[in-house]
């Protein structure tokens, strides 16, 4: 195979060619698409579900405030606000708005994006406020007043970058940011944590620890806990390895290596010391919840309180922390459970108790702690045609959480279902996926199949009023696949599609497919399959490896180009996950698998696809949908591109994006699934 690339020149993220010949694909798609009978209305229909009022305001918690970020059809941008418990009870809570990015944004004539906050403890006055331009992962980073409301104008302020920062005290903060050559890693991320202290020049600040060159990333944050105030770094070695540090005290000190194998995932709450495993350790299975007393393990000791064990069919979901509890959830063939764990000492040990209030085939998960303060907690239960209810609940108390609040039903579910069925992938595995439509079929009809298989990502149950309004109230069925690569059943899960094993998810994405068909849910010609980022690379790998299963191909913001990913924005960071396309052990599968590469003009006809990027997605390149949409355009396949010019990995920074994008999407999905309607 040549590796002579002749779109190369698509790579270039801003240059006049490759946005003149974006601008000539948009052109092409539009005019193809929204033209179609029913395009506005469903434009609208979206928007509609996307600003409706009703929806949950999901927060979090920061002293006595409950802090929210909302956009809608007045604020496209977004609103930062934030209000009490007692008003959040209401029907129509007061917020008081802190910061309006539309204002902002029109005052400062930048594109602005929300990209999150760090508030200062425990007075909760000073925040750190993290800002994109358009979507893009990098952010700008400036002090805000949470008094007076206005940014700091001597306060903290970081140019733009992949920064990584966090407060220690008033005074001082950890930043990991690009300090020039050398300071960052091939993907982009900080390798230096540094000690930086008000009024003093950011390049100035204190270095406390560097990564290695080849590292991924490094890290500090401050645990403010009182009564267990402590330093950490974290240095992320590649996707899936890394170590925990702990500072000591004095300055002048080595810091403290956290004693647990590479691939676990480990974390300090007050006297304890969590450990997740992806391997065996201790006699533990792979996928097991420890708990150990974090002095004794850093004096030596190595006994363990098991907290979960996982088995063939149940998984660890993750766990949260309140203040004197632990909140567990697991997954059993997929759906959920929550438990309250109490840690004990003696013969009784930790005692565990069921949170009721969890439907089979649903997904509840907690949204919110304080565990600084309290045993309060927020969780939320959802499912495919259940509109997500949040509770409350304090952890240790006798009284039931309460609900206290409720999307709305946005599309008609009557005459719906909710059904799991397992396909059977080609080595044998057991492949579990829902299907949600009709209760009474009179045959096949148009289905979309969602995927992902990648990152310890699990497709769980939720609901989503755009797939219930654009697809399911028009008749069609929608499917999840729970394939490998995922998280569905655990870290054995995700390694067996891992590196040189990733056709296993493509396998077992097939199988669905065959599956789907066997029942007579559907037919190869009124299948439709769509995914996103990683789930992009395999809509991309469905699209050439097996064409005559699906009827029309939906990819978003996508990886595609496997033997250059690497060389790409952050692709690097995603080595351990695929292999490396320079390592001569590694290049064959990742050729194999490489939709860029596996386009042929002989064979089965390829369905049509649609490709969906954003000029300013630093996560995933857009060169990767480009150079696939030009390359199909030369073999003569069917091909529709859109890249909006902003909207970073998520493809969309606002309502009116993201409603457009999803017409674009059923339009043409339906369109092509249903064509004699």
């Amino acid at each position: 195979m040549s590796d002579e690339d002749s779109y190369l020149w698509l790579e270039d993220v801003s240059g006049e060619d490759a946005l003149a010949w974006v601008r000539e694909r948009n052109a092409e798609t539009v005019d193809a698409l929204t033209g179609e009978p029913g395009f506005k209305v469903l434009e609208q229909e979206m928007r509609e579900v996307l600003d409706d009022d009703g929806r949950i305001p999901h927060v979090v918690r920061r002293g006595r405030h409950l802090y929210n970020f909302w956009q809608d059809a007045d604020h496209v941008r977004g609103l930062w606000r934030r209000t009490t418990l007692e008003e959040y009870r209401t029907d129509r809570p007061a917020w008081e708005v802190l910061l309006d990015l539309d204002a902002l944004a029109e005052a400062e004539e930048e594109k602005w994006a929300w990209a999150g906050s760090r508030v200062l403890a425990p007075e909760h006055r000073h925040a750190l406020v993290l800002l994109s331009r358009d979507g893009a992962d990098a952010c700008v980073v400036r002090e805000f007043d949470l008094e007076t409301l206005e940014f700091v104008a001597d306060g903290f302020t970081v140019a733009e970058a992949k920064t990584r920062i966090g407060w220690i005290d008033h005074d001082r903060v950890w930043i990991g940011t690009d300090f020039g050559a050398g300071s960052m890693s091939t993907s982009g991320y900080p390798l230096q944590v540094r000690r930086w202290r008000r009024g003093t020049p950011l390049e100035d600040a204190e270095l406390v620890y560097e990564g290695r060159p080849g590292d991924l990333s490094a890290s500090g944050w401050h645990d403010d806990t009182p009564g267990f105030e402590r330093d950490f770094v974290h240095r992320q070695i590649d996707f899936w390895n890394q170590e925990l540090f702990l500072l000591p005290e004095d300055a002048s000190g080595a810091p403290v290596k956290i004693d647990v194998p590479d691939d676990a995932s480990a974390s300090v709450h007050r006297e304890w010391l969590t450990v997740t495993t992806k391997t065996p350790w201790l006699g533990h299975p792979a996928g097991s919840l420890l708990a150990f007393d974090f002095t004794a393990f850093l004096a030596g000791a190595r006994q363990a309180e098991v907290l979960f064990t996982p088995d063939e069919r149940t998984a660890l979901a993750g766990y949260s922390w309140t203040r004197n509890h632990l909140i567990l959830g697991t997954r059993a063939d997929v759906s959920s459970s929550l438990e309250l764990l109490t840690p004990g000492a003696g013969a009784d040990g930790w005692q565990r108790a069921p949170l009721p209030g969890v439907p089979q085939l649903s997904t509840a998960s907690v949204t919110c702690t304080d565990p600084d303060v309290s045993d309060e907690y927020f969780h939320l239960v959802t499912g495919f045609l259940q509109p997500s209810t949040l509770y409350r609940g304090t952890a240790g108390s006798e009284d039931d959480s309460e609900p206290v609040k409720q999307s709305p039903a946005l599309f008609d579910a009557a005459g719906l279902t909710v059904s799991q069925f397992f396909a059977t992938s080609a080595d044998g595995t057991r492949i579990p996926y829902f299907v949600v439509g009709p209760e009474e079929r009179s045959g096949p009809g148009p289905t979309l199949l969602y995927g992902y298989g990648g990152f310890e990502i699990s497709m769980v149950p939720s609901y989503s009023a755009v797939t219930g309004r654009a697809w399911l109230a028009r008749g069609g069925t929608y499917v999840v696949a729970g394939i490998r690569g995922g998280h569905e059943y655990g870290p054995a899960w995700h390694r067996a599609a891992l590196g040189a094993n990733r056709i296993r998810a493509y396998e077992d994405f097939a199988a669905v497919a065959r599956d789907l068909v066997s029942r007579d849910i559907t037919t190869p010609a009124q299948l439709g399959i769509e995914g996103g980022s990683n789930g992009g690379l395999l809509m991309g790998a469905m699209l050439t490896r097996e064409p005559e299963l699906f009827g029309a191909v939906v990819a978003h913001v996508p990886l595609l180009d496997m033997l250059r990913f690497h060389k790409l924005l952050a692709g690097a960071s995603w080595i351990a996950e695929y292999g490396d396309p320079d390592d001569p052990a590694d290049r064959p599968h990742l050729e194999d698998i490489s939709p860029y590469h596996r386009i042929r003009t002989d064979g089965p006809a390829y369905p049509p696809l649609l490709l969906l990027t954003s000029t300013r997605d630093d996560r995933v390149h857009p060169g990767h949908a480009r150079k696939m949409a030009a390359r199909l355009r030369e073999a003569g396949h069917p091909v529709f591109f859109h890249e909006h010019i902003g909207g970073g990995h998520a493809g969309a920074t606002d309502h009116r994006q993201t409603a457009f994008n999803e017409a674009l999407v059923h339009t043409f999905l339906w369109e092509r699934l249903t064509p004699s309607n």
